[in-house]
């Protein structure tokens, strides 16, 4: 608990920081974004990927991500595996490739994605109120969009705790 509080605490410290020039990876625009989900939704339905109603439920849920926010530091590709900790104590944040201005909800639904028990441990050290409905939609909308994606590239989004256990969960 201790370690994903820090982690919280330290994505806050990032998010706090400067604006950096130019939009990110959760900086894309709510029109662009929400044509890229729909374009994604018809392929998995249309090559069979996922059960329509999954697809459908979902994409209901990740609604709720497509909406103004305020420009915060963002990473942008937030996970786990690119952070560090040493006890309970971030020691370092890899992979600034998609940082920019963006949705900071983004960067903490996509730390947690799979996580989800460990969700309010790193909103206590994020240490502010989070709608958690919008957490829930960007791990909607990231797993919509991310399982062809791992497929082509050989990757398991069905593998316990992963993508489609996530869209799973919001059923």
């Amino acid at each position: 608990s201790a370690a994903w509080a820090a982690a919280g605490a330290a994505i806050r410290k990032l998010h706090d920081a400067p604006l950096p020039p130019r939009p990110g990876r959760a900086g894309r625009s709510i029109v662009a974004l929400a044509a890229e989900l729909d374009d994604e939704c018809e392929l998995l339905v249309t090559n069979g990927l996922l059960p329509a109603d999954l697809i459908t439920r979902n994409r209901q849920v990740a609604e709720a991500a497509l909406r103004p926010w305020t420009p915060a530091f963002t990473h942008g590709d937030l996970h786990i595996a690119h952070v560090f900790v040493d006890g309970d104590e971030v020691t370092g944040i890899i992979d600034w490739s998609e940082a920019g201005q963006g949705d900071a909800l983004y960067d903490l639904a996509t730390f947690t994605l799979g996580h989800e028990e460990h969700l309010d441990d790193v909103i206590a050290g994020y240490g502010t109120d989070i709608d958690l409905d919008v957490i829930r939609a960007w791990w909607s909308l990231r797993s919509l969009l991310a399982v062809r994606w791992l497929i082509e590239h050989g990757f398991d989004p069905f593998a316990p705790g992963c993508e489609v256990d996530v869209l799973r969960s919001r059923m």
